[in-house]
């Protein structure tokens, strides 16, 4: 079935397929309004809609779940978001804190050979600039297996391979800590209190929030 669907409603799909991710049920419709930034009822309103085009399951009280067809759109709107990502911090010096917004908008494109030229130019990469997994051309999506800077303890090192948070004012901040993807770091010290942590990056030396480290991916790297 070859549905044509609103910037809307996709946007739905992939915001209930981004939220399922972290929860082992259906999706809660209050979840949804937080995560679009929309009233409750009026996420109620599209996900009836969407249920009529067999994209979601939904039951009053129970909450949001995609479609085996469904999940297959999210998936291909997501592929779509992170290989233009890929273009535009390759190709046109956007920096990653600007990306998101722009192909928010290019994600949308419908046609199918623009996605395959696209992902053929840029070499095939599996990884957007903020280290998010990009899905294959047949759906399929490695999701991240690293371990967060938060679980690491004193005298650990680690390779920054990742953001949870893709905030512009998050990765502003990694910007100017000199944080980024591949970034080797060290754990000096960490506080029973509030377990925050001074880390080493390169030559310097920084206190970073459990906040902040809750919201790195990393790699564990073997201590000499």
């Amino acid at each position: 079935m070859n549905l044509d669907l609103s910037q809307t409603e996709e946007n739905y799909l992939k915001a209930i397929f981004s939220l399922s991710l972290v929860v082992s049920k259906a999706v809660s419709t209050n979840s949804i309004a937080q995560k679009l930034e929309t009233k409750a009822s009026s996420v109620t309103d599209m996900v009836k809609k969407l249920s009529e085009k067999k994209l979601v399951d939904y039951k009053k009280y129970q909450g949001v779940s995609l479609t085996v067809e469904g999940k297959e759109i999210a998936v291909r709107i997501i592929r779509k978001h992170r290989l233009w990502e890929v273009f535009l911090v390759k190709h046109l010096d956007f920096s990653w804190d600007e990306v998101h917004e722009v192909a928010e908008q290019l994600e949308h494109v419908k046609s199918v050979k623009l996605t395959q030229q696209l992902d053929a130019y840029l070499e095939y990469p599996t990884h957007d600039p903020h280290g998010d997994p990009i899905p294959d051309a047949d759906g399929n999506i490695a999701h991240h297996t690293e371990i967060m800077l938060s679980s690491l303890q004193i005298g650990d090192t680690c390779m920054v391979l990742g953001v949870k948070d893709s905030s512009k004012s998050f990765l502003k901040y990694l910007d100017s800590s000199g944080i980024k993807l591949g970034t080797d770091v060290r754990v000096l010290n960490k506080e029973d209190f509030d377990n925050s942590m001074i880390i080493e990056v390169g030559t310097k030396e920084l206190s970073v929030s459990q906040q902040i480290s809750k919201n790195l991916f990393v790699k564990k790297q073997q201590n000499d």
